[in-house]
């Protein structure tokens, strides 16, 4: 390789490490039902493994030349590289830091998505984020050339899905690791993007060895993705997948206090469970976001889920 120095891809290149805790929420508060596997857990065991591999097994150079994405790899075949790249890091700090981002937001936004779009959306944002610094480093290789390691631009995918499904959620991150800082979602949103162009129009002055392509990649597909979920097919959720669903024009969507009086959630046949309550929540969803939903809204979707862990 022309250069085997690795471009490391961290979060916020680790000014920002977000404390924002989600699973004190009432709605990811999961039925005591035993041990619960997720996309989530499972992305971040398989980064835990891939680091372990690659600095106990593989080795370092083995890993830059094979695994790590470069544009010298890609010439050479080694297409592979472009899932490869998203399970290796830089080092420990790259690793936590990446696992934990990927911990607080993967875990609402997969909630929301469903496992199966949730995977796609990672993996999509990683893929093409790494296509947007193969770019680059096409274009620009003195600066941009060398190999791509990390999972930040399919964490970056996660975390614009999440601003777009949650823009007004407020978080608190904590810049330069001990300040606590007060924004909203869609503000983090906006200053990743800030940040990854400022990165690549200054990246020949600050040297500062991050992929900011790859962030970028990653945010356009996360964003993109959530904009036009409606339209991915969905192989996790069976509500979504019965029929084409339209989006109803209007400023709020009520459901019919009638239903929940007149029989209980648990009496309704499936179908009719669908159309009365599920549907207009989900219409709901879609045209506001899920931090609108009500807390009865909330148990309906918990209530349906369970009646599909029971199929």
């Amino acid at each position: 390789m022309g250069n085997n120095n690795c471009v490391e891809i961290s979060y916020l290149h680790g000014y920002f490490q977000v404390t924002m805790g989600l699973a004190d929420r009432h709605y990811m508060r999961q039925p005591s039902m035993g041990w619960r596997w997720t996309a989530t857990l499972a992305l971040i065991v398989a980064l835990v493994v891939g680091f372990f591999l690659q600095y106990g097994v593989l080795r370092p150079p083995f890993c830059n030349e094979y695994l790590a994405l470069s544009l010298y790899g890609l010439k050479r075949g080694f297409v592979w590289q472009f899932l490869t790249f998203q399970f290796l890091h830089a080092g420990l700090l790259h690793l936590v830091l990446n696992g934990w981002t990927l911990y607080v937001f993967g875990r609402e936004v997969e909630a929301t998505l469903g496992k199966a779009r949730f995977l796609i959306l990672y993996f999509a944002s990683g893929i093409i984020g790494g296509l947007f610094q193969i770019l680059v480093g096409w274009l620009w290789p003195a600066v941009f050339g060398g190999g791509v390691v990390g999972a930040s631009a399919g964490i970056f995918g996660v975390v614009a899905a999440f601003a777009m499904l949650a823009p007004d959620r407020m978080l608190t991150m904590l810049l330069f690791f001990f300040i606590p800082v007060n924004l909203r979602a869609r503000t983090l949103l906006i200053f990743s993007v800030v940040v990854a162009l400022a990165g690549l129009a200054l990246a020949a002055k600050t040297g500062d060895n991050v992929a900011h392509a790859a962030h970028l990649g990653g945010i356009l597909t996360g964003a993109i993705l959530v904009r036009f979920s409606g339209r991915l097919p969905d192989f996790s959720n069976p509500f979504r997948a019965r029929r084409k669903r339209e989006l109803i024009r209007t400023t709020a969507i009520k459901i019919p206090k009638w239903s929940s009086r007149t029989e209980s959630p648990e009496d309704l046949t499936e179908e009719e469970f669908i159309s009365r309550e599920v549907d207009p929540i989900l219409d709901k969803i879609s045209q506001h976001g899920i931090q609108s939903l009500t807390e009865r809204e909330r148990k309906i979707l918990e209530s349906a889920r369970n009646k599909m862990a029971k199929r």
